[in-house]
């Protein structure tokens, strides 16, 4: 077997959904950080830009590369020019909070749904102009660009997780596709492990919370009580979850590995070091760069399993908004209107593989594919996390107690009640607010 894990530098588990494979995200960093990074980051965040008329626009990883290809159009119909800069995801949430301190936000910014409330709530973005741009999106993807009472992101894609598997692996085993419920997926992933016992069924990252929250969403849990102001996670519903998710490593069906230690996990799956790879749409955009290594006609694509079959699944989302201190909100706005429409959504989707946020987009012909029909039918049956600004970091410590107990540090009832017991404790001051009455 060629060695596919190497160790790295050591990282925080837990990191962000949205960090590269061979990369997590860092912490929210503290005011000490930020005022210490200050004159760096105003450097490194000015645009150097060759026309004063220009808007700015800051997004990461794919939006960013491809959205200069949807600015022609704006700059055509507007005669305002656009220029684009792309962000790191590793650097992402440190440089838009140190761009704001130093008053140098661009005009319009990328944000994952996680970090539309923090950004709001610190001022650094503007509640929505016109109601209007969102009311073609799905209700669940906008309630999370919500904070208050106002919205203050447009949609731009969503991605729910789904189950890409090797077809000819499962098939020489007598699967024609994917069980969908947790009973049969893991007699299936048994099946496989007996015949293939070095290799691995599923790849799931021990510092990625996607797919224990997927589970979650699928078994109902509600993740939260009290008003959203203490943990739920030792409920039945996250319970049944968690020992389903530790499962699949204490059966060998998955490597405990980090993100940090897989070199190439395309590679891998093309290898069939893992059947199973769960991962978002933009994958598809990747499989297909690398055809000549995983010929299409190996591989598939199906909804997450649940309990008892799919279920609700939270879609990953990101939205655009407009920087409270932009001198030219009107354009901001308009360039916005024009990048989150549903024409620019079909053309972005075509290019990287994220899906349109809004419904009207779902009736192009374009999105009426066998590799996206599970897509289209998670998205009809969405979850939404709480829409609180702490929600991130409640992810992020949440999967470094589930870590742990994969780990056997820690059984699934001690796991389950310390992670009450940290997100109580990240939830105090919220919760002291909501007693108080000075938030709903």
């Amino acid at each position: 077997m060629i060695k596919l894990f190497r160790r790295h530098i050591a990282v925080p588990s837990g990191t962000s959904r949205w960090a590269d494979a061979n990369a997590s995200m860092p912490t929210a960093p503290t005011r000490r950080t930020v005022i210490a990074a200050l004159p760096a980051a105003l450097l490194a965040g000015c645009s150097n830009r060759r026309d004063p008329r220009a808007l700015s626009v800051w997004a990461m990883s794919y939006e960013g590369d491809y959205s200069p290809l949807l600015m022609p159009a704006f700059t055509r119909a507007t005669g305002i020019p656009v220029e684009v800069q792309t962000l790191p995801w590793t650097a992402a949430h440190e440089k838009l909070l140190t761009a704001f301190s130093g008053d140098s936000l661009p005009d319009v910014l990328m944000l994952p749904n996680g970090w539309v409330g923090e950004f709001a709530m610190i001022g650094a973005i503007a509640p929505l102009a016109d109601p209007a741009l969102v009311d073609d999106v799905f209700p669940s993807v906008r309630a999370a660009m919500r904070y208050g009472a106002h919205d203050y992101g447009v949609p731009w894609s969503v991605a729910p997780q789904m189950q890409y598997y090797r077809a000819d692996l499962l098939a020489r085993k007598g699967f024609g596709a994917v069980p969908l419920d947790w009973a049969s997926w893991r007699r299936m992933g048994l099946a496989l492990k007996r015949r293939r016992p070095d290799d691995y069924v599923v790849l799931s990252y021990l510092n990625w919370p996607d797919t224990l929250f997927t589970f979650a969403g699928q078994a109902g849990a509600p993740l939260l009580r009290d008003r959203d102001t203490r943990g739920d996670f030792a409920g039945p519903a996250f319970t049944e979850a968690l020992r389903f998710y530790k499962s699949l490593f204490d059966d060998g069906l998955a490597p405990r590995a980090l993100s940090t230690e897989l070199q190439d996990p395309i590679a891998a799956f093309a290898r069939g070091y893992f059947a199973i790879y769960p991962g978002g749409p933009t994958l598809l955009l990747d499989l297909r760069r690398r055809a000549a290594e995983i010929p299409p006609d190996r591989w598939a694509v199906t909804r997450m399993p649940g309990p008892r079959g799919p279920g609700a699944v939270d879609g990953i989302s990101a939205c655009l908004a407009v920087a409270r201190s932009s001198p030219r909100p009107t354009e901001a706005w308009a360039l916005v209107r024009h990048m989150t429409s549903a024409r620019s959504e079909l053309q972005f989707q075509a290019m990287i593989g994220n899906l349109p946020a809004r419904r009207s987009a779902w009736s192009s012909p374009q999105l009426a594919t066998p590799r996206l029909a599970a897509f289209a039918a998670q998205m009809r049956q969405p979850a939404s996390q709480p829409a609180i600004v702490e929600m991130e970091r409640i992810r992020a410590e949440v999967q470094l107690i589930a870590e742990r107990v994969v780990r056997d540090q820690l059984t699934v009832e001690e796991g389950t009640l310390l992670m009450n017991r940290r997100v109580d404790a990240l939830l105090a001051k919220r919760r002291a607010l909501v007693e108080a009455g000075r938030i709903a």
